[in-house]
């Protein structure tokens, strides 16, 4: 119990009445899975690098015992896709690539100028606290002083779930919009910069592409049953989203868990023949700004491989 107690100091701050009654929590539950928490401890006292991994990022403990990720997730599940996300990025990815992501460190993906009011938009990956509820990592668009306008939130683990083939993929626990005052304005303008592309599909293209650079198989995302928050939410509250709407438009197909879609690799685009004759400019422009995207997160994707590591 004792290391269950130091690990909650790390994550929760004691000074805060509803902190120290998440680690009270925290060490019960801890003590409900002993074996499987000291698993998880074990796996991140591997090695040198997992070991500062969890010290910068505690909250990996946490996310095992609470109902986090998707819907009705089960304590093994948790602790299992923990470990997976992490062997998977520690075994691609150099030592300066993960204590960033998880030393709380933006990595800059991709920059794009908006206009004079609004500055530059840039792609990072982090791995915040404030995002553990739905996922071990984020791809987000910021706008000037960290401000935030859209997100995916994921991990990545072996599919166990639905084909159980054990193949890789990303899992995409959730995505969000701005959450400022004037969002549908702030969205209008960055889609009219995008050449009429919508900023939420830009968030899903920009995930993809990190998905390919990263060498999953697969994309999977939660629907509105699959949303973790439905442990939680009340029979009269509904999501603002509907995801699984979304992940169709997208081109996604359902899955025979109904907690999840399965979403393409490579988001289809439209030949010059479907595409009427006055938007074809529009398109090209459009498609010319998707690459330069795919290809700053490809490049800098790269740049943090590891030596031995080809993907």
């Amino acid at each position: 119990m004792s290391n269950f107690i130091e690990l909650g100091k790390k994550i929760y701050n004691l000074n805060n009445p509803r902190e120290a009654h998440r680690f009270a929590v925290f060490v019960a539950r801890c003590c409900l899975h002993p074996q499987r928490m000291s698993r998880l401890e074990k796996f991140f006292e591997q090695s040198e690098l997992l070991s500062k991994v969890a010290e910068g990022y505690p909250f990996v403990y946490e996310q095992a015992t609470r109902s986090f990720f998707y819907h009705r997730s089960k304590f093994e599940e948790r602790a299992k896709l923990i470990e997976d996300n992490m062997q998977f990025l520690s075994a691609r990815f150099n030592e300066d690539f993960m204590l960033k992501l998880y030393g709380d460190k933006k990595i800059e993906l991709w920059r794009m100028p908006l206009d004079e009011t609004l500055g530059e938009m840039n792609l990072v990956l982090c791995a915040e606290s404030g995002q553990r509820k739905e996922g071990l990592a984020a791809v987000m668009f910021n706008l000037p002083d960290e401000v935030p306008v859209y997100q995916i939130l994921f991990w990545i683990a072996r599919d166990e779930l639905i084909n159980r083939d054990g193949q890789w993929a990303m899992w995409i626990g959730a995505m969000q919009g701005p959450n400022v005052d004037d969002a549908k304005d702030l969205v209008k303008r960055i889609t009219k910069r995008c050449h009429a592309y919508r900023t939420k599909n830009l968030i899903l293209f920009a995930a993809q592409a990190v998905a390919r650079s990263f060498g999953v198989k697969k994309i999977f995302a939660v629907t509105n049953e699959g949303y973790y928050a439905n442990n939680h939410v009340r029979v009269d509250r509904k999501l603002k989203t509907s995801f699984g709407d979304f992940w169709a438009e997208a081109g996604g197909v359902a899955t025979s868990d109904a907690r999840f879609f399965e979403l393409p690799l490579i988001e289809s685009r439209k030949s010059v023949e479907e595409i009427p004759s006055h938007k074809r400019a529009q398109y090209r422009r459009r498609f010319a700004l998707l690459d330069e995207l795919d290809l700053s997160v490809e490049t800098t994707l790269r740049g943090f491989k590891n030596a031995a590591c080809d993907f």
